[in-house]
């Protein structure tokens, strides 16, 4: 039977959008659980505060799975900014970030089979989240945990140019790796979507956000291009 798979939201967006995702999944056999999420939860975390009120609902979902299926491990999906907040939850080294006094410390690895991350920012030059993503890499570069199968997909749909249509793209892209001009899904540009040591996946024409008009990561026949990670 296949592992239980948690969803994580990206950034300031709510459960209810990675529900079509979830259905597709649970259809396929897979049973899937999205972090039950609202905008405003997100609140707390902004102006690069800490992102533990996320990590805490993330633990308390993947609990739940764990405990209902009878499992020892589960699958995890990061959408966004989902992805890099999975890779502080699986570590090891005691976390606190802007705005918060204590530490706390999951070390939720051996629990996670897969981590598949889709459109996810693993870098970044934003001031506001640099700082977290700093705590990331620094702590656990690249693919670092061997007992863990890291799968990251990016989009090559939007080349970033100084022109309309193509603006928001291009200041996306600079703001996450310091280069406007490359490939990217319109928000993540490939180059930061990737990690050393993982499986990088790229499709084209997918858009950043289950959101976007059209089609996204998450979309059926995108969809089956990594859905077999989760095996």
């Amino acid at each position: 039977m296949p592992l239980p798979t948690v969803i994580v939201p990206g950034y300031l967006e709510s459960a209810a959008a990675y529900y079509p995702l979830e259905k597709s999944l649970q259809e396929s056999g897979y049973p899937t659980l999205t972090v039950p999420l609202k905008r405003q939860d997100w609140f707390p975390t902004l102006g690069g505060r800490a992102v533990t009120p996320i990590i805490l609902q993330i633990d308390r979902t993947v609990k739940h799975l764990l405990k209902e299926h009878h499992a020892s491990q589960i699958n995890l999906i990061g959408h966004s900014a989902g992805g890099w907040i999975s890779r502080i939850y699986m570590g090891e080294t005691a976390y606190s970030g802007r705005g918060e006094k204590n530490s706390t410390l999951w070390q939720a690895h051996p629990q996670i089979n897969t981590l598949i991350t889709l459109g996810t920012p693993h870098v970044s030059q934003e001031r506001w989240t640099r700082w977290n993503l700093d705590f990331v890499n620094q702590n656990y570069p690249g693919a670092f945990y061997t007992n863990t199968r890291y799968i990251c997909v990016a989009g090559k749909t939007i080349f970033g140019k100084r022109q309309p249509g193509s603006w928001l793209a291009y200041s996306s892209y600079q703001l996450t790796c310091g280069i406007g001009n490359t490939w990217g899904d319109g928000i993540t540009p490939i180059a930061a979507a990737h990690l050393e040591g993982a499986e990088n996946i790229i499709i084209e024409g997918v858009k950043h956000s289950p959101r976007s008009p059209g089609i996204w990561y998450g979309s059926p026949n995108q969809l089956e291009i990594w859905r077999k990670y989760l095996a």
